[in-house]
């Protein structure tokens, strides 16, 4: 294993917790599991399989795993955030085995692939897929920007690398569970874009290029999102995304995950929005 700690943000997780911790235990020294307080067995499956446990209040994600890497008493040179519901591939824990130990001094920040794995099938299309994250950094140069949504992890400093290997994104709970949890996301998501639309990007902050990273075309294309008209710009997204993007080849799930996440998702997200700069109006 490499001098790497793993952290895992968790509540309520007991049906993926296990999976998680021992895919991270193909390639991380240390794991530990920042628990909000679980009502089910996360923490006692968590213990058992040797993870380090810790119970912090919850806010969102952003404030937690900050809070992890500012407080927890890591001392691996690595740090590797992982959800619960994610898993690390056969073939990136390879990589990490073959490149972390060769890696120049000035690397600070490593870029994975994330893949989503919805209705039990890869989605690698739409624009979904790779869509590299950074999900590695070096301890003491890397946090998460302080977002209530769409929150990525970034470099304070130094260079980046990337590795073609696939973090995989897999929850296993029904599609109503996962329609239930986006229209909770509908309202964070519009105080974020709130947020986004009367800011200027910070220093501590994933910075919208079209020309970047995988991370900042994203924050191009949702800047550029955020001045289209409400409830129109929902339509627009789910035709560039479903047809030109082509993730009508993904099949069913394709169509599903697009009319639901791209469409629906965001015409409620819009509806939040309207109603927060009404309030705000008045």
């Amino acid at each position: 294993m490499l001098d790497i700690a793993c952290i895992i943000l968790t509540k309520d997780e007991e049906l993926h917790v296990e999976r998680c911790i021992l895919s991270a235990r193909k390639v991380c020294k240390d794991v530990w599991v920042v628990d909000s307080y679980s009502t089910d067995k996360t923490c006692e499956i968590a213990e058992r399989l040797g993870a380090h446990v810790v119970r912090h209040p919850f806010n969102y994600q952003a404030e937690q795993f900050n809070w992890a890497i500012d407080h927890l008493p890591i001392d691996n040179r690595w740090i590797w955030r992982l959800d619960a519901d994610e898993i690390i591939t056969d073939n990136l824990a390879a990589l990490a085995e073959q490149k972390l130990p060769t890696l120049a001094d000035d690397v600070n920040g490593i870029y994975v692939n994330k893949q989503i794995v919805f209705m039990g099938r890869p989605l690698k299309h739409g624009g979904w897929y790779p869509a590299p994250q950074i999900k590695i950094v070096r301890r003491g140069f890397g946090r998460c920007e302080d977002k209530l949504m769409d929150e990525h992890l970034i470099v304070l400093g130094g260079e980046t690398v990337y590795w073609n290997g696939d973090q995989t994104d897999w929850n296993l709970r029904d599609l109503d569970w996962w329609w239930a949890k986006h229209q909770g996301y509908a309202k964070r998501e519009a105080r974020n874009m709130l947020q986004m639309e009367r800011q200027k990007a910070g220093s501590d902050e994933v910075r919208g290029r079209l020309f970047g990273t995988s991370a900042e075309r994203k924050r191009w294309v949702k800047r550029l999102y955020a001045h289209c008209p409400l409830f129109v710009r929902p339509v627009i997204y789910f035709i560039s995304r479903y047809i030109f993007m082509g993730g009508f080849l993904d099949g069913y799930p394709g169509w599903y995950w697009h009319t639901r996440q791209g469409l629906r998702y965001r015409m409620l997200v819009d509806y939040e929005l309207y109603k927060l700069r009404k309030e705000s109006r008045q």
